[in-house]
């Protein structure tokens, strides 16, 4: 009867793991939006065929791949990727092939120079509700074409603008969306006037959301361990933890900064150290690079 009992036992802890490790594997997948210009271009992820731009491809392993873009009559785009969770963005736009046909009258045809396009940004992380420049070069055209893409709203890509390029190749454009938009990775594009080359640059947008603390104990003893956790939903990767009190610690001692999760939660537990005056402390909790933060009080050495 016990070594009936004890197989079953065995058997619902095996099937137990399994429903679990599905679960986290589940879990540890990432998503890949694409497009290219021209639409229509076909899409390789390790040389497996996934449909046509613009496109999305769900439940990617993370880690590193191959993506390449094919479109008839132009040079095949392929790079190696890094998929995380989350969702990642790429875009491609395609050079035409040159036509290699020989005229009748054995005359070598004279191909013109594509034009070549630049693209800097002022910064790599702007915060939301501040503007951004961008500023480039071109040659063989009077005008470039801005395309943004990232979440939201600039999923398939947004044309920005059109700017003209001056008697010097050079151009600029500054980006002042306000607080419209979601923190994150954005892609900006641009190409001469008629996309047949193009350049890009890449940035984050971090801010519009909140951070938050909670500590396992408002109250403790030098030499003990707080754990303290919260949310940053503001689209930072990290966030900076800062202790106020008695003593050395009236000016602030940075505790260090702390990674953010895929589900927009950190934690932190922090050992008290074995001679920390007695009296009220104040956790801060700040986003990097600084949007907001969160503060938590607790007492050292007393109760009330």
């Amino acid at each position: 009867m016990n070594i009936k009992m004890d197989g079953k036992i065995v058997v619902s802890m095996f099937v137990c793991c399994v429903l679990i490790s599905g679960c986290i594997s589940s879990q540890e997948k990432g998503t890949v939006q694409l497009a290219s210009s021209p639409s229509g271009a076909q899409v390789y992820l390790d040389n497996q065929y996934q449909g046509s731009t613009p496109s999305t491809i769900s439940n990617v392993e993370l880690g590193n791949h191959t993506l390449e873009f094919r479109y008839p009559g132009y040079q095949s785009w392929s790079t190696a990727i890094l998929v995380s969770s989350g969702t990642s963005h790429y875009y491609a736009a395609l050079i035409r092939l040159p036509d290699t046909q020989v005229p009748q009258d054995k005359t070598p045809q004279i191909v013109p120079s594509p034009p070549v396009v630049t693209v800097q940004a002022s910064k790599d992380t702007m915060i939301i509700g501040d503007s951004i420049l961008f500023t480039g070069t071109s040659s063989g055209t009077d005008s470039v074409l801005l395309t943004l893409y990232g979440p939201g709203y600039y999923t398939y890509g947004v044309l920005l603008d059109k700017p003209k390029v001056n008697s010097a190749g050079s151009w600029s454009y500054t980006w002042n969306p306000g607080f419209s938009i979601q923190s994150g990775s954005y892609t900006l594009v641009v190409e001469d006037a008629k996309k047949t080359t193009s350049g890009r640059v890449e940035f984050s947008t971090v801010g519009g959301g909140v951070v938050s603390i909670a500590a396992s104990s408002y109250a403790a003893a030098p030499g003990e361990s707080i754990t303290f956790s919260g949310q940053c939903t503001t689209g930072a990767q990290n966030v900076l933890l800062v202790l106020y009190g008695p003593a050395r610690y009236s000016s602030g001692v940075e505790l260090g900064s702390f990674s953010c999760l895929a589900d927009k939660t950190w934690n932190f537990k922090y050992s008290l150290e074995s001679y920390m005056p007695a009296g009220y402390y104040t956790m801060y909790v700040y986003d990097l690079p600084k949007t907001t933060s969160g503060t938590i009080q607790f007492t050292v050495g007393f109760t009330s």
